[in-house]
């Protein structure tokens, strides 16, 4: 061995002597000077990197297509939101009245906010789906109800119009079927859309006054104070009160700025505020019929 070694030129590298493998020729040629030793390593390590950096970039380009169908699928949110709650609020009254008519009594409160949400769209306003509440009703989300007075009134009875065509229905179908469920249904209907004609805030009957007679406000509110302690679920009145009586007394104190604006707001010609009483009376009136044709003398097993 040594004597093989000592055949090497003397001119090589050192490093090239712990190479040398004089038994056996060299599989590949040594590198040459301008050839790193680690030039094969560098390679691999390039690729690994380029095959991880493709790998992010397909995760990245799914999670971009992920992203964009989920911005595109935003704007039914709010028919999720509204699905949810209606699914909430219907097992909470089947606690109650059992599933038939909780699903019933929760479409008839879709069709009277739907009134509502129709005739804001209609005013110029955009409006959210309505959202259940349970025991509480269901309520719509706007920036306003209108741009005067007149608009309010429309939106306000827009509601208790829908609602009385959703209980009609159901009276319709329960007299043609005797059907007991689809009675009580009308009369529950018939009941809430007059219990929502009181002329307070922020009732649909509240709305209706503020073109005719806001005044009346306080007639509505001093009228809800006995229901207080006659109604069997007192709690709904309390809080009717205190959001109305809040609401009240920020209306007030503006239309007692007597602006330009407020003056404005709520100037209704007689023609107008004839046509909004006519429509709110003759709601009172028919559906205080409804609920005496819908009456059923004994409760849905």
């Amino acid at each position: 061995m040594r004597g093989m070694e000592t055949e090497l030129p003397v001119d090589r590298p050192p490093f090239e002597h712990a190479l040398a493998r004089p038994l056996t020729p060299p599989l590949t040629p040594p590198p040459t000077p301008s050839e790193s030793p680690f030039g094969t390593e560098r390679a691999t390590l390039r690729k690994r990197l380029g095959s991880a950096a493709a790998g992010v970039a397909a995760v990245a380009a799914k999670f971009g297509a992920a992203l964009k169908a989920m911005l595109v699928a935003l704007p039914n949110l709010k028919l999720l939101t509204t699905a949810g709650t209606a699914l909430v609020s219907v097992a909470a009254y089947a606690l109650i009245w059992g599933w038939s008519f909780a699903v019933g009594f929760v479409v008839l409160l879709f069709v009277h906010e739907m009134g509502h949400v129709f005739q804001l769209r209609r005013e110029g306003v955009k409006a959210s789906s309505p959202m259940f509440i349970p025991f509480l009703g269901a309520v719509i989300a706007a920036r306003s109800l209108g741009e005067n007075a007149l608009a309010e009134a429309r939106v306000g009875l827009a509601g208790p119009v829908l609602g009385s065509l959703g209980a009609l229905a159901c009276l319709v179908v329960g007299e043609m079927s005797g059907s007991q469920l689809f009675l009580a249904l009308a009369y529950v209907g018939f009941f809430l859309n007059l219990f929502n004609l009181i002329p307070m805030l922020p009732l649909d009957g509240g709305r209706a006054m503020a073109a005719m007679a806001p005044w009346m406000w306080f007639v509505g509110l001093a009228a809800m104070v006995p229901v207080l302690f006659l109604f069997p679920h007192g709690y709904i009145i309390l809080i009717i009160l205190l959001f109305g009586g809040r609401e009240l007394w920020h209306r007030w104190q503006l239309r007692k700025t007597r602006t330009l604006e407020q003056a404005a707001y709520y100037r209704v010609s007689p023609r107008a505020r004839v046509a909004v009483a006519t429509v709110y009376v003759g709601l009172i009136v028919l559906l205080a019929v409804g609920m005496d044709a819908a009456y059923v003398s004994r409760t849905i097993s």
